[in-house]
């Protein structure tokens, strides 16, 4: 499986601050529940990193 792969499953993404400083992204699918915990700094690359995936989508999709 790879980045290009379909699949017909159905996910909850939930994103926000926890109690301790780290940004949680929250995943869950078909009864399993994924909590990924990020520094702020990393939180922050990865936004950077979705923003660029955005804009070259967009330049492959002509949008």
């Amino acid at each position: 499986m790879g980045i290009n792969s379909e699949r017909d499953v159905e996910a909850n993404l939930q994103i926000g601050p926890t109690d301790r400083g780290m940004v949680r992204l929250f995943i869950e699918a078909q009864g399993i529940e994924v909590p990924m915990d990020f520094e702020p700094e990393e939180a922050e690359e990865i936004a950077e990193e979705i923003m660029a995936a955005a804009q070259a989508a967009r330049a492959v999709s002509g949008r």
